[in-house]
This record gives structure tokens, sequence and C-alpha cells, in this order.
């Protein structure tokens, strides 16, 4: 690894702006120079430079020159963004008297290297390139873990994206400092999840991170048997992409409802500590809840039963599939559920009234009641049992069945 790769990356860049412009005392640092030496390519595009002075006065000037975004992200510490539309350039200013004071408050000796353009000089204080072409993880001291505790999962994070192995002195220094992830916000923590969760190697490096007790206190009801879930569920989720039940967020979700507790209740708490959205947690609690049917399913239940059923869980069909299959639930089963929520037609799933509310107080001289809920459900089941095809028919069989409830 060398400068040589690092141009290579930077000539590569589909970005619009001439790096010569920065001062020459600008330093590409942090992710960046490791992404550029690992040759690994992001959208959209995140560079981050540190400066020792003019920070934000150099960041204005450069998103002025091209009429891009710019914003301040912390005046007191001088920390300023460029907004392009490829990705984005961060400018912050030298933190301490140097540039390897600057680099040795940062958190693992790969994300500690500095690159200056001008000069293509390489500064790498505490062997990081070494590092990283052993692909492993190692710490510049247990106290920059404990400045900033999200350090300690962010670590397995990393070693999921890139494929790394952590230093055992570093897991060790991590294991003995996890009760300190106690005291980080839980939308840092949820981002971290949320990446590892979304990771190839993501599986392998959550029970890592189970293992040495970095999970417990916001997943309470972790343990060894849900972590060995996690590749069923993988499995699960291709196999439901190949069927085509797709849905935003699907492997965070339905591991997260892997690793939670068997109870709704619980597992919405767990969930909502964690801040995700409201519509997330419901999604969550939903699977958990409608789970056990599936489980203990051995017939096709029948048309009246499905079509409850999926007025309850059509918004989590794709997540509740990907759980019912990792937990071994036949798809011979599972199949025609999953035909029906895949055939916009189907009036199980997809139901199309006949009438509607208004039709029914309108020609039937109702007055508005619950009754006219009632009786929309009763004609929706009678049409999907073939009972009734047309507006009249329905209109018809609400007579008959106000006539036999008088």
């Amino acid at each position: 690894m060398s400068v040589e790769q690092i141009k290579l990356y930077l000539s590569s860049l589909d970005f619009p702006w001439d790096m010569n412009q920065l001062p020459t005392s600008a330093y590409l640092v942090g992710g960046s120079v490791r992404d550029a030496l690992l040759q690994r390519y992001k959208t959209p595009l995140d560079l981050d430079f540190v400066l020792p002075e003019n920070t934000i006065s150099t960041a204005k000037d450069i998103a002025n020159f091209y009429g891009v975004g710019f914003v301040i992200l912390d005046k007191e510490r001088e920390i300023a963004r460029v907004v392009f539309p490829q990705g984005t350039l961060d400018f912050a200013r030298q933190e301490g008297d140097s540039l390897v004071t600057d680099l040795k408050r940062r958190d693992f000796t790969i994300n500690a290297i500095a690159y200056n353009v001008s000069s293509q000089q390489l500064i790498d204080p505490f062997d990081g390139v070494a590092d990283l072409e052993q692909r492993v993880l190692r710490m510049i001291s247990p106290t920059n873990l404990e400045d900033d505790p999200l350090r300690l999962l962010r670590a397995y994070r990393q070693a999921a994206q890139l494929d790394f192995n952590i230093e055992s002195n570093t897991r060790k220094a991590i294991c003995d400092r996890a009760n300190l992830l106690s005291t980080i916000a839980p939308e840092r923590v949820q981002a971290e999840l949320n990446y590892i969760f979304t990771t190839s190697q993501g599986n392998k490096w959550l029970a890592a991170a189970q293992e040495d007790g970095l999970l417990q206190f916001w997943l309470p009801n972790i343990d060894t048997d849900k972590i060995k879930q996690l590749d069923r569920v993988e499995n699960a989720i291709e196999v439901c992409s190949n069927l085509g039940l797709n849905q935003p967020e699907l492997s965070i979700l339905s591991k997260l409802a892997t690793l939670v507790s068997t109870d709704e209740v619980a597992a919405e708490a767990e969930v909502a500590r964690l801040k995700y959205s409201r519509s997330e947690i419901k999604a969550v609690a939903k699977t958990v809840k409608h789970l056990p049917c599936l489980q203990i399913m051995t017939n096709q239940i029948s048309l009246r039963e499905q079509y409850f059923w999926f007025l309850d869980v059509k918004d989590i069909f794709p997540i509740l599939m990907v759980r019912a299959i990792a937990t071994g639930v036949s798809l011979d089963l599972l199949n025609p559920l999953i035909e029906r929520y895949l055939n916009p037609e189907d009036l199980v799933a997809h139901p199309q009234s006949l009438v509607t509310g208004n039709d029914l107080i309108g020609k039937l001289n109702l007055k508005p009641s619950p009754m006219i809920g009632t009786l929309l459900t009763e004609i929706q089941i009678a049409q999907i049992e073939s009972k009734i095809s047309t507006p009249q028919e329905a209109l018809d069989f609400a007579l008959f069945l106000l006539h036999i409830n008088t």
C-alpha cells in the first residue's frame, strides 16, 4: 500500500472538484485515506480533511466557487461541510498543536493515517498501513475508546464492513469496557447496529459482540440461540427476495425481530428504547406477535380467517415470511399465502370493495352506526367466498343480513 494507490483512487473519483484548490496545509484523513489505500469506493462519496486554520472559510470558498451547498456543522470546533450532488467534503480544524496530535486522538490505527494532496506525503505515526495490510483493527489506546464508548461497537461494525479481524489486545480492552456502551445515545447505537445488520459479515461480528457482552444492555433478551438463527434469517431473506417479497429495511427488521424478546410488549419496548421509528417499532412487535400462529399451523386456514389475517399482517408480510422460513415453517404451507400477497388482484390479500358505507346508508336507508362496518366486512367475506360479485348483489346480501338479524 502506497501513495500511488491514493493518487490512483483520487484520480478515478467521479467528483467535479479540483483538489489543487486546497491549501497546502490540508490533509485527507481518517476513513477517507483508509478507503483510498484499500481501493474501497463508496457512494455517495465522503472525504474528510483536516486543516490547522481557516477551516470554515476554506469550505465556504469551495462551495461558492462551485455553487454547491455549504453547512457549518460545529462553529466552535470549526467543522464545515461542502455538499456536492455526488457526495460531501468535510473540513475540520486540526485538534492539538500538530497533525500527529490530532491523529493520536482517533479510534484505530487504520483510521489515523493522513495524506497531503499537495506534497503527496503520507503521515502514518501508528503503523496503520501495516495493520491495513494485515487486515486488522488495532486501537490507538484504551483511553481513546473510553473517550467515545461507541467506538467499542464500531470496532465490530468496521470489522464486518471491511472483513477485518480485531487485534486481541484491542478486543480484550473492548470487553473490559463493554458496560460503557450503556452511556451512549440510543440513536448512535441504532446506527451502528443497522450497519452491522446489513453487512455481509455482520452475523459473524454480531455473534462476537454478543459473546463479548456489548449487546446485552440494549438487547437484553439476546442469547446464543437467537444469534445462531441469523444465518437462517439471511438465507430466508434470499428466498423471499427470489420470490419477489421485498420491503424497505427487510434485513434490519427481520434481524431485530429475531434478537428481541418473544413477548410482543417486551419486544416493542426494546425497539422503542433504541429510538427506531414508530413504523419500525410496530413492524417488529407485530412480527413477534404473529409468528407463533404460523409456527403451529398445519393446514391452510379458511378464506374468512385468511381475510382477517391479511388485514393484520399485510404491512409486515415479507418480514413475517422471513421469520417463518428461518424458524422452519414449511414453504408448502406458506406458498399459498405468498401467492395471494403477490397477486394484486387477489381479493383475500387485497380486498376491493363492491360498495361503500355511503352506498349502504343511501340505498338501504340506513343510519350511520357500527352496523355499517359489520355489513361491509361480511360483504367482503361473501365476495372472497364467491357468493357475490356485483354491487347489486352486495346490496341484496346486506338486506338479507339485516333481515335475519331482526
